[in-house]
């Protein structure tokens, strides 16, 4: 496996938390501390695009491709919809005065996941609140969405991840997975795998077609994996971590492929904060808290 590095995008002014993919391959959006919300192109590197000012630290973006708009969460201020194309809020809904810490667009409905627990199901078209759903005192940190089996799994900050039905929004199954915050939640792109870690730096295995049974528990990191992210062929996935690390895996096998740091490929000099896998050459996307974006093209 090869990795090089094509591209550093240089514009926040703070941490970078989060990442969503655009409405063409080449497109995505970051978001972070500063409250900057940027559109980016892998094909026109550094030319970022300013779409919003959010007067708060930015943790979820979820970009919905049916009404080409994009979902901001704001901590302390709920949602804020902005259209790219325009660059300008177009509605805004005070849900919460919790963080939000995830967002997930799924067949007409928005899952959003609160620091106070709360899984808020909101339908898009009409931009109301729908469900509330309050199975923890402690955050609601990640969301995944399988299509496949009709569930939607949530990693909480008690340690654990729920499972709930994707139709009737109602809690299915409690899986004790971790020894702590459970901080990202990902489905293989099959849906047959749910992939779970967190603050124990430990990537856990669970099989979804046989009750969510542990397959494997993996000490991926030496500190917090912050996400997972699969590549769009479903051959590999991806981890970061609070180590500065990006590890890159056999998601057949669950093999270490490849470590992608600052003293092998110049990576980044502090937590990386959130991955994202895009079409468009395969290129692997990477944001941290040293304010900066990388670009990867990994040939395997």
């Amino acid at each position: 496996m090869q990795v090089q590095k094509i591209d550093t995008f240089a514009g926040h002014r703070d941490c970078v938390y989060t990442l969503d993919a655009g409405a063409s391959p080449t497109e995505f959006f970051s978001a972070g501390a500063d409250g900057l919300v940027v559109r980016w192109q892998l094909d026109k590197p550094d030319l970022g695009t300013l779409l919003a000012r959010i007067p708060a630290s930015v943790y979820a973006l979820a970009f919905d491709p049916e009404q080409q708009q994009l979902w901001v969460g704001q901590n302390y201020d709920g949602i804020h919809i902005i259209d790219p194309v325009q660059k300008q809020e177009v509605r805004s809904a005070q849900i919460t005065s919790a963080a939000i810490f995830d967002i997930k667009i799924v067949e007409g409905f928005a899952w959003i996941a609160l620091s106070d627990g709360v899984l808020v199901v909101m339908d898009v078209a009409e931009f109301v609140v729908k469900k509330h759903l309050k199975v923890s005192d402690k955050s609601a940190r990640s969301i995944a969405i399988n299509p496949v089996s009709r569930e939607v799994a949530v990693g909480y900050s008690d340690n654990g991840i729920r499972i709930f039905d994707l139709d009737l929004r109602t809690l299915k199954k409690i899986i004790p997975a971790h020894a702590n915050s459970v901080f990202t939640v990902q489905y293989s792109p099959d849906g047959r795998y749910l992939l779970s870690a967190g603050r124990d730096a430990h990537l856990k295995v669970w099989e979804v077609t046989d009750q969510y049974s542990p397959q494997n528990d993996i000490a991926a990191h030496l500190f917090a994996i912050n996400h997972i992210c699969y590549s769009p062929d479903g051959a590999l996935f991806a981890t970061c971590s609070m180590d500065k690390s990006i590890k890159v895996w056999d998601a057949g096998t669950f093999r270490l492929l490849k470590v992608i740091d600052r003293a092998r490929h110049a990576g980044h000099g502090t937590s990386v904060n959130k991955l994202l896998w895009s079409p468009y050459h395969q290129q692997l996307i990477s944001a941290g808290d040293d304010r900066l974006i990388s670009v990867w093209e990994i040939t395997h």
